[in-house]
């Protein structure tokens, strides 16, 4: 791809380990690799959340706080705006690596997948690439010990000390915020299951309000997927033909699942606590604005839900 995904994360990562101290994470060396704990037992706070997100992101993207409101419910949102938006989200920010060694789990976001190459996906878009270091994020509650660094380090066939990970779980400060910036991110994973040609995608800007972090995991995991799926709004710019954008585009939000409408966190529970019993249709934005730069049309689909938004985040 030439965009340098893994290099450009590590960027950030570097950062992150320069200003340990005023992002409130920690720097661990694990079996050689560099763990930055960013809300695990660190604090963390909005900064180090904003550079999660990035890393995810591999710096593609710009991303944000922001005072804003759903319907008539103020809260403080998360916007990430993008100019390569399937190289940032699906490329890079898709969470689409479960970690699971022992009894650790994870799940596992950043271009590191892209070095990996794993997933179907990246066969598929041909977002693949060659790194000579690797840099993920991962979300959890839990800090990856050396047994999960070498599954790494089998897995991206680099030794210990080329791999930087950062870890945060959900009901942290840090952690609700990279997960409530994939906004974008969801409506390009559903462009892409439904066979939208990516390729025709130009830009994307997504926002979405940030969940109050929450002690209990299953309410944190609640909150953060009702903030996208109830209060996301993402708006896309292509060039693609109106028919298409019509045919396609009432497919694309969380209103086109049957699950929509209630809590995350009671759908989660009915699952078993399992995300693979979930309709896959559901993790999508509650509206997408498509922006046709061929025609100057606006197609807009599927609607926001203030009162959940607002009875999910406790007020």
């Amino acid at each position: 791809m030439g965009l340098g995904l893994n290099a450009r994360s590590l960027a950030v990562m570097d950062g992150m380990a320069r200003d340990a101290e005023i992002l409130r994470v920690a720097v661990h060396a694990v079996e050689g690799a560099r763990v930055i704990d960013a809300g695990v037992k660190a604090e963390g706070g909005l900064a180090a959340g904003l550079c999660l997100a990035r890393a995810c992101l591999a710096d593609l993207a710009s991303v944000t706080l922001l005072p804003g409101q759903v319907g008539d419910y103020s809260c403080l949102m998360v916007q990430v705006s993008t100019d390569h938006p399937v190289a940032a989200c699906l490329g890079s920010q898709y969470a689409g690596w479960q970690v699971s060694v022992g009894k650790y789990f994870a799940m596992a976001s950043g271009p590191m997948r892209a070095l990996a190459g794993r997933e179907p996906l990246f066969a598929e878009l041909g977002l693949g690439e060659e790194a000579a270091h690797a840099s993920g994020v991962l979300e959890t509650g839990k800090l990856p010990g050396p047994e999960v660094i070498s599954y790494f380090s089998e897995r991206l066939k680099l030794p210990a000390a080329s791999i930087t990970l950062a870890a945060a779980p959900t009901g942290s400060l840090a952690g609700s915020l990279q997960v409530v910036a994939r906004s974008l991110e969801t409506a390009l994973h559903q462009m892409h299951e439904v066979g939208f040609p990516l390729a025709a995608i130009v830009s994307g800007m997504g926002v979405a309000p940030l969940a109050p972090p929450c002690p209990d995991m299953v309410a944190a995991i609640g909150r953060t997927n009702d903030a996208i799926l109830y209060g996301g709004r993402v708006e896309v710019f292509t060039r693609a033909e109106d028919a298409l954008l019509a045919e396609l585009g009432p497919r694309l939000p969380s209103t086109a699942s049957p699950a929509h409408g209630k809590p995350f966190a009671e759908i989660f529970k009915e699952a078993g606590g399992d995300f693979y019993k979930i309709d896959p249709r559901l993790f999508a934005p509650g509206e997408i604005v498509i922006r046709n730069l061929s025609s100057g049309r606006t197609h807009r689909f599927g609607r926001l839900d203030p009162d959940l938004v607002r009875r999910s985040f406790g007020g």
